[in-house]
């Protein structure tokens, strides 16, 4: 199974001068977290990493530190990123190796996903065009107009929140990228470009513990959460 990892972001809300990626979590950058995670999964075979030009020396030898620690020869390329999300995973299907034929995308700065994750949505992404991991949502949701009053609340039962990785047939991607750019569609996530080709996108149950390290908060968050394992 072939692996994307968007990583050029530059991470405002952390507040940080650099790639939030690089910032240290317990003994090593974000990063390396997430690619561990990654290559012991026993289902991914190659991996890209989407990365700004001015990161990659750093992110290089994150690359090396963590395969020095793997047996499994796992080949990782770097891909230059664009200027959103949208436009590095457009990159990152364009640098795919020709016997592609299905992907999975995992947001780099969700470095606490297990390598049972990524089997399990390895595994479910070649019965179906598209998948995310997901987890049901636990609180109340309230949606609101510009002047924040409550204008509807939607059935919790219904409400899955959207995690990463998420996988896809590359050919069927690939199209709705294209849609996507013909159209000038601004999206979030690649399942939503799909949705937005009338593609059913399928949900793989996710893990509560596969937060995105966005702010401080978070990487306490994170933290806590490895040491944990840790202990176990």
């Amino acid at each position: 199974m072939h692996l994307l990892l968007p990583a050029a972001g530059v991470g405002r809300r952390m507040g940080s001068d650099r790639n939030k990626l690089l910032l240290p979590l317990i003994d090593r950058p974000i990063l390396a977290w997430t690619l561990d995670a990654a290559i012991a999964a026993s289902s991914i075979d190659w991996i890209g990493i989407i990365c700004q030009p001015v990161d990659r020396s750093d992110f290089e030898q994150i690359v090396d530190q963590v395969l020095s620690q793997h047996q499994r020869p796992t080949p990782v390329e770097f891909i230059p990123g664009g200027d959103t999300r949208q436009a590095s995973v457009y990159n990152g299907l364009q640098a795919l190796p020709a016997a592609a034929t299905h992907i999975l995308i995992h947001d780099g700065a969700r470095c606490l996903a297990t390598p049972d994750l990524f089997n399990r949505c390895a595994v479910a992404v070649r019965q179906v065009a598209g998948l995310i991991a997901a987890v049901p949502v636990k609180d109340t949701i309230k949606q609101v107009n510009a002047q924040k009053i409550i204008t509807h609340t939607p059935d919790r039962a219904q409400l899955w929140a959207a995690q990463t990785p998420q996988g896809f047939e590359v050919e069927w991607l690939k199209r709705c990228h294209r849609r996507g750019q013909q159209q000038n569609w601004q999206v979030t996530d690649d399942a939503a470009l799909l949705e937005k080709c009338g593609v059913p996108v399928s949900i793989v149950e996710g893990e509560e513990t596969n937060l995105k390290v966005t702010t401080p908060v978070d990487l306490a968050i994170a933290q806590s959460i490895l040491q944990q394992r840790a202990k176990a």
